[in-house]
């Protein structure tokens, strides 16, 4: 057990009111003066936590970090995130997974950067992420699914991502199909899911979420495509905060979604938030490019695109552009 771990998580549980040292002693089976060496340790981590007379100590402020203490101290999940890996700088999250994948890591394990060097996007896309802007991460999870319902997993993050954006800032984010999160037009998040599987069997699948949570300035060359948070908001987001309550809430989705094997519990609540959702659309296909309007998704995860013929096509996989959505005209 981490003590410094459980007595940030009694603080955070208190919700700003004090609990007394000999409740803590008692509680971790420590003794006070160890529950004091224990309250300047974290306090020299950033920690802000008073000392009251005669009533305790009280947590009063916390550091801007998305270490394993302060993402695990407020998860309420049962699965996600219960093992936790925090690396303050790595090339790749889901590089890592994998490989700790294969080495047996649980179902459930989070991984955690502040800084990517060389994050994966798809289409063998990178990206680097700099200390203090994003929220990303990767999850390793171990589905009881044939290969073939694994890419729903991703939709299943994106309405993650979505419905927790709108919970905890009161915005209205959207899903550009199959994988990216969008504010106003311009992204916020992209997902990107790997599977190791043999044809009948799922051995483990990697997500990799990159959320732009602080970013204050984004690159030229993708003011016209991309966003962040804090620039919606005008304010600075608890990058914490946001992956802790997303994996409550991914956690409370990925389960419907593993009893049935499919969307239909949540298709309804994704077709709500989808931007391609009866708007012009333009489908790169290997077959040839084509244009028509977007129905929204099946139960299976497939977009379902009017042709201009009238006919419907299912769209499983591939590139889809949006027409008001990253320039598209």
């Amino acid at each position: 057990m981490d003590t410094k771990y459980e007595i940030l998580r009694t603080l955070r549980e208190k919700n700003g009111a004090s609990v007394s040292g000999q409740e803590l002693s008692d509680t971790l089976g420590i003794t006070r003066t160890a529950v004091w060496k224990h309250i300047r340790a974290l306090q020299e981590e950033g920690y802000q936590i008073e000392a009251l007379n005669r009533k305790g100590y009280r947590l009063s402020g916390v550091p801007d970090t998305i270490a394993a203490r302060e993402v695990g101290s407020r998860l309420t999940t049962h699965r996600m995130g219960r093992e936790i890996r925090y690396f303050s700088t790595i090339d790749s999250t889901n590089q890592f997974a994998k490989k700790i994948a294969e080495e047996g890591a649980a179902d459930g394990t989070l991984i955690i950067a502040d800084e990517q060097t060389a994050g994966k996007g798809r289409s063998g896309r990178h990206w680097v992420t700099r200390p203090g802007e994003a929220a990303s991460f990767t999850l390793i999870l171990r589905p009881k699914l044939p290969p073939d319902k694994v890419s729903m997993v991703t939709l299943v993050m994106g309405l993650a991502v979505a419905n927790t954006v709108h919970a905890l800032y009161d915005v209205d984010a959207g899903i550009k199909w199959p994988n990216d999160v969008v504010l106003d037009g311009k992204k916020i998040c992209g997902i990107l899911t790997e599977m190791s599987a043999e044809i009948n069997e799922v051995h483990y699948i990697v997500i990799g979420v990159g959320i732009n949570a602080n970013m204050t300035q984004i690159p030229q060359e993708l003011m016209q495509t991309a966003t962040s948070l804090e620039l919606v908001l005008g304010r600075s987001v608890n990058r914490a905060q946001l992956l802790a309550v997303l994996m409550q809430e991914f956690e409370d989705l990925y389960e419907r979604f593993e009893e049935t094997g499919s969307l239909k519990d949540m298709m309804e609540a994704y077709n709500r938030v989808c931007v391609n959702q009866d708007r012009p659309v333009r489908v790169l296909d290997p077959k040839g490019e084509y244009t028509g309007i977007a129905r929204g998704i099946d139960e299976h995860g497939v977009l379902l695109v009017e042709t201009e013929e009238g006919s419907l096509s299912r769209v499983s996989s591939g590139e889809v552009s949006v027409r008001g959505i990253y320039g598209y005209v």
